[in-house]
């Protein structure tokens, strides 16, 4: 029987074998021929039009090209690119570059909870200093499917059912346990080390301990549906900057941050400069904690606070605050006999009231004698400001910077009573305020408008659309057309 080995073929009659060991035992000729035939293609190329790019020459050759380089030259390549919508359609380029375009991803919103918990998340995403977990963690009543109402919320979309419309959307019902959510925390945790911002809603102290311990750099930690118990696991983050507490949503979720609550925070986190406390209750002792612990805090937010009568008073602890804001606020302070009590924030600069409800004139009083030493205030669709509770804007006399929009109670006359007090006033804008008008205008106050270095002058709705319409050149483009039809 003959033998198929290729020592026992006849060397005169070669076969296509012969040549395969031949050829790769050269490979000297290997890359002769090789040089040779990249040298036709490009000929080729240049001598003939280029074929249409839905053809596979084109593709093949393009695939190519970019495969003789690197992934560390690929990825220099893919980094300068700007943040646009091409750096999401690179990723169907191919399956390396839908790699590499995932390792230059640094922020991610999670919006399934599997996805983490699978390890596909790691492997899409090996680079990840920022993740928001909040819609991965709501998870939606399959009862309300195919019924009710559909709401669109900041924190996630849901249905209302027909038969219980006032029950909260954000119940046990809908949001992973609590226990799901710690294990996803600590599965996060271990996979990146390097996370230095967090968003996540009904975890416990024992998954904010395990990110504390696996994550040593974080700085920013958003935590919705926040309690007391929660905050126990705050001291273990050395390196925090910014916290978001959130303990109340109406219509969504309740939880208490109280008091207590607020001076564990103050105690465990000393190194904070910015902390904004959403549907958060407390008082006087809870913010007093804050300011004699926390000496770096420079930015202060309340958002539709619950916060006790009295605790005003104790913003004069905050001494190195900077910047003070209020928004969604039903009310600032209800105690009549703040005045008696009040200090001042030394290095405040700045104070931000966004869709407040300014109704108490004593209240709003306080708030003014206590940033007194601001250098620019806003007022931004806030309900109540009229000329008399406005007045006591003229109580800071520093002010350089004032921004008022969407109120419509205020007047010309109150406007020009507080605005003549301030000596040192730079900018002004008027935005959006109907009682506000050109023709109560004083002389007095048109000499001020011209001395400022930055003017803003929309007071009505009719002449901010108006000014709007004609830097567009609304009405303009359709004339000739018009010309066409007159009667």
């Amino acid at each position: 029987m003959s033998s198929c080995s290729v020592e026992n073929q006849n060397p005169n009659h070669p076969s296509p074998l012969n040549f395969t060991n031949l050829w790769l035992k050269n490979d000297l000729a290997l890359n002769h021929v090789v040089c040779a035939a990249i040298r036709r293609r490009r000929s080729s190329f240049n001598n003939h039009p280029p074929t249409p790019p839905s053809t596979a020459t084109t593709k093949t050759l393009a695939f190519d090209f970019t495969s003789l380089l690197s992934d560390e030259i690929l990825l220099h390549i893919l980094s300068k690119l700007p943040e646009t919508s091409q750096t999401r359609s690179n990723c169907l380029v191919s399956k390396r570059w839908l790699n590499l375009q995932g390792r230059l991803v640094r922020s991610l919103r999670v919006l399934n909870w599997e996805f983490l918990i699978s390890g596909r998340m790691l492997f899409r995403f090996p680079n990840l200093t920022q993740v928001d977990l909040l819609h991965a963690t709501l998870v939606s009543d399959t009862s309300f499917t195919n019924s009710g109402m559909l709401i669109n919320h900041e924190i996630g979309s849901f249905r209302i059912g027909p038969e219980s419309p006032d029950e909260f959307l954000c119940d046990d019902h809908v949001l992973l346990p609590i226990d799901e959510v710690d294990f996803g925390l600590k599965v996060l945790a271990s996979v990146y080390p390097d996370l230095g911002r967090l968003v996540v809603v009904n975890c416990s102290e024992i998954g904010l301990l395990s990110v504390a311990e696996e994550c040593p750099i974080m700085q920013d930690l958003v935590l919705h549906q926040c309690n007391d118990r929660v905050l126990i696991g705050i001291a273990a983050f050395p390196n925090l900057r910014k916290l978001k507490l959130i303990g109340v949503i109406d219509g969504f979720y309740r939880s208490l941050v109280s008091d207590r609550g607020l001076t564990i925070l103050a105690q465990g986190c000393k190194r904070l400069v910015k902390l904004e406390l959403q549907g958060c209750e407390g008082g006087y002792e809870g913010i007093k904690a804050i300011g004699e612990c926390c000496q770096m805090l420079e930015e202060l937010t309340f958002c539709d606070h619950r916060m006790d009568n009295g605790w005003l008073s104790a913003l004069s602890y905050c001494e190195s605050l900077v910047t003070l804001k209020f928004v969604s606020c039903k009310g600032i302070d209800h105690n009549r006999e703040l005045d008696e009590h009040l200090g001042c924030c030394p290095m405040l600069e700045r104070l931000h009231l966004e869709r407040c409800q300014l109704r108490d004139k004593q209240t709003l009083r306080a708030l003014f004698l206590v940033c007194q030493k601001a250098e620019e205030v806003v007022f931004k669709n806030c309900w109540g400001l009229n000329d008399a509770m406005f007045f006591n804007a003229s109580l800071c006399r520093r002010m350089k910077f004032a921004s008022i929009e969407g109120c419509s109670r205020l007047t010309t006359q109150g406007l020009e009573a507080v605005v003549l007090s301030w000596k040192e006033l730079e900018n002004l804008k008027v935005i959006s305020c109907k009682n506000i008008k050109d023709d109560d205008v004083t002389p007095v106050l048109s000499v001020l408008f011209s001395n400022l270095k930055d003017f803003k002058w929309c007071p009505g709705n009719t002449s901010f659309l108006s000014t709007r319409l004609s830097s567009s050149d609304m009405g303009k483009r359709g004339a000739k057309f018009f010309k066409k039809f007159q009667i």
